[in-house]
């Protein structure tokens, strides 16, 4: 298993901005979408790099993957019927200093995206990003009465570790009830 190194503060400034590419093939179960790319995983190649990132232990923790899976392991979703994009492109800081219109415009890419490729649901990773780019100002965690195309969606906390609202066992419980509604479908 590849180790990844740790960037340099330059190399973390420098990632400002950047974009990384989608792990994504056509009519997957889930395309799990995280707001923006971190610098760190902008800088490192594999997104939700960042040490201190819940994601992949939290896919183990629903069930979704067989064993916490290394960033470096990404493609390997693809197998699994999973893939990753982003509401928004460009790497930043933190989520918070994207504009409510890149928001905007993101979700109207993932609309383009999602007619693409048709994930049978779009997981949207953090509901407060999710009300922004979607215009859904009430909108909870859990299913959405609205479909993006033919995917049906799902929002579910912000895995980051930044995120201090959900802890990982609460985090696999949200998880894992996406998952079971996948079996179901």
């Amino acid at each position: 298993m590849t180790q990844l190194r740790r960037p340099s503060r330059d190399e973390l400034d420098a990632a400002t901005g950047r974009t990384m590419p989608d792990v994504i093939a056509p009519r997957l179960r889930v395309l799990f979408c995280g707001i923006n790319p971190s610098l760190y995983s902008a800088v490192v190649g594999y997104h939700f790099a960042r040490p201190g990132n819940r994601f992949w232990p939290t896919l183990h923790a629903a069930g979704i993957t067989p064993h916490t899976f290394q960033p470096t392991e990404q493609d390997a979703l693809l197998a699994l019927g999973y893939g990753i994009t982003n509401v928004v492109d460009r790497a930043t800081a933190t989520a918070d200093l994207l504009a409510p219109g890149e928001l905007e415009r993101g979700a109207k890419s993932l609309e383009d995206k999602v007619a693409r490729y048709q994930p049978r649901f779009l997981a949207v990773l953090g509901v407060s990003a999710y009300r922004t780019a979607f215009g859904r100002p009430k909108a909870a965690l859990g299913p959405q009465q609205e479909r993006l195309g033919d995917s049906r969606l799902w929002v579910l906390p912000n895995p980051s570790g930044l995120n201090a609202h959900y802890q990982l066992d609460a985090l696999g419980k949200l998880f894992s009830e996406l998952r079971r509604a996948v079996e179901q479908a």
